[in-house]
């Protein structure tokens, strides 16, 4: 299978700051680290961003997006539920826990509303990672996996490019410098993620656990994570 023009549509569908799913409330501990003086500036926020993007999604997010998205192209539910609840189980933090499972559930009911029958199940399902309803729509709608899951890293740097925008005296300027030197990082993170053992997925994040704990605590939030 290949990108196609038709396909591609849809991949930048799944992949905008526009999908109704509310991405844009969470930070993913990102405002707990900028309170804690942890990210303060250009530099740290892209040693944050990329650090996570190059070790915790290429170790735990795109592995078993790889799974799902066999799991879902075979018609094998069992194997999508293992995946799905081995990545929920995986996250640092309760906080964490909630996004994922809000973010998916918001997309299984977006996906439902644009005809994808497979996602009603999961509206209502009280453990759901948004990379399982991603991975649906990709399959649906013939979206490749290497691009599905470069994809799916964009999207998730991206967000978090524009809550270090809103946290941080950081300028539109060194947003896209930032952007820009996530693109080799997220393809090395595909490549190496895609490849990745069934007994070598797994990553851990002490700093995002423990953002991801106190950020449950902090007295003034703009975000919900």
């Amino acid at each position: 299978m290949s990108l196609t023009l038709s396909s591609l549509p849809r991949l930048l569908q799944l992949c905008s700051p526009s999908l109704p799913v509310g991405a844009y409330a969470y930070s993913q501990g990102l405002e707990c680290a900028v309170e804690r003086g942890w990210v303060r500036d250009e530099a740290s926020a892209s040693d944050w961003i990329l650090g996570l993007l190059g070790h915790g999604l290429r170790r735990l997010d795109l592995p078993v997006f790889a799974r799902l998205y066999r799991g879902w192209c075979t018609a094998d539910p069992e194997a999508v539920r293992r995946w799905n609840a081995r990545l929920y189980a995986s996250r640092e933090a309760e906080e964490l826990q909630r996004e994922d499972r809000h973010l998916g559930a918001a997309l299984a009911r977006l996906l439902v509303d644009l005809g994808v029958a497979e996602a009603e199940s999961w509206r209502n399902a009280p453990r759901v990672c948004f990379a399982t309803l991603f991975v649906l729509a990709a399959v649906k709608w013939d979206i490749p996996l290497p691009e599905a899951a470069a994809g799916y890293a964009w999207a998730w740097t991206e967000n978090q490019v524009i809550a270090a925008t809103r946290l941080l005296p950081l300028g539109q300027t060194a947003s896209q410098r930032l952007l820009a030197a996530a693109g080799p990082v997220i393809a090395a993170a595909v490549e190496q993620g895609l490849a990745l053992a069934d007994e070598d997925i797994g990553a851990g994040a002490p700093g995002l656990a423990l953002a991801g704990a106190l950020h449950e605590t902090q007295y003034s939030r703009l975000f919900r994570s």
